[in-house]
């Protein structure tokens, strides 16, 4: 299958492309620079310049390829009501070239981007074999830059390792490698319509992740209240205190999907979040 990926150089759609490749298929790369075209031929793939901004690019990526994964997302916390509005519209232009096709196209969900799930899960009536893949809040493995190194930095700054209440509050994860097998084998199989959950680690009590991080920094793991949580995290305050568990065992049915990778809390022990 020839497959157009956008996000085809970031943290997830760089390991999504060679798992696409080891698999037999061949890639389409959006990038809108020359670093991110070198990384893409490095890796066998086929560049495709353009950007989310530019809705013909990704209009003409998805009409000659026999399938689409759209990663790419602009992680603008500043104006993230603007990203998502830049997520839907680039969904809607994929979606134009797409009706009628029956070829399979793949997004992923973000935080209040109900619209975008709702866009995608829409073209399912239209003759798209479109899915949503809801990733964990923690994709974990070697380059994150994600919510798990933000936490071991602010545990630098402030001296210690922090959860909020009892810390019985729990999160779920899934390894890079796991979540990049999951989206391959969603393009081939998923059933049009689906909603995917991409959950390794089901409920990881944030106090674990906590205790792990203070252990390899060698600092003190303290409790703190909700009140105390915005001044110590930051944004990521009101995230650090979500209780969340989540399975993945009806995904790993329909797809014969199951994560191999280590979990969070193995990844974590392993030291490599903590080299600086």
């Amino acid at each position: 299958m020839r497959v157009f990926v956008t996000g085809a150089t970031g943290y997830i759609g760089s390991e999504v492309v060679r798992e696409l490749i080891s698999a037999g298929h061949k890639v389409i790369g959006l990038t809108r620079s020359d670093k991110g075209a070198l990384k893409l031929r490095e890796a066998g793939a086929e560049v495709h310049q353009g950007s989310l901004d530019d809705l013909d690019s990704l209009r003409s990526g998805a009409a000659v390829a026999d399938g689409t994964i759209h990663l790419a997302f602009k992680h603008d916390f500043s104006d993230f009501a603007g990203s998502l509005d830049t997520d839907l519209r680039a969904i809607q232009a994929i979606g134009e070239v797409l009706e009628g096709t029956g070829k399979p196209f793949l997004t992923t969900a973000h935080a209040n981007g109900t619209a975008s799930d709702n866009a995608t899960l829409g073209l399912a009536k239209r003759g798209v074999r479109a899915s949503v893949v809801s990733l964990s809040p923690s994709v974990h493995g070697d380059g994150d830059k994600g919510f798990i190194p933000r936490l071991i930095n602010i545990a630098r700054a402030k001296g210690l390792s922090a959860y909020i209440g009892d810390g019985s509050n729990r999160w779920t994860a899934v390894h890079r490698l796991d979540a990049a097998r999951l989206f391959r084998l969603a393009l081939e199989a998923a059933p049009a319509g689906s909603k995917l959950d991409g959950v390794g680690d089901e409920a990881i009590p944030f106090r674990d992740i906590a205790n792990v991080i203070g252990g390899h920094l060698n600092l003190p793991v303290v409790s703190i209240t909700s009140e105390e949580a915005t001044a110590h995290f930051g944004f990521l305050g009101p995230i650090a205190a979500i209780d969340i568990p989540r399975s993945s065992v009806q995904t790993q049915k329909l797809l014969g999907w199951k994560p191999m990778h280590p979990t969070l809390i193995a990844d974590l022990e392993h030291g490599h979040y903590f080299e600086k």
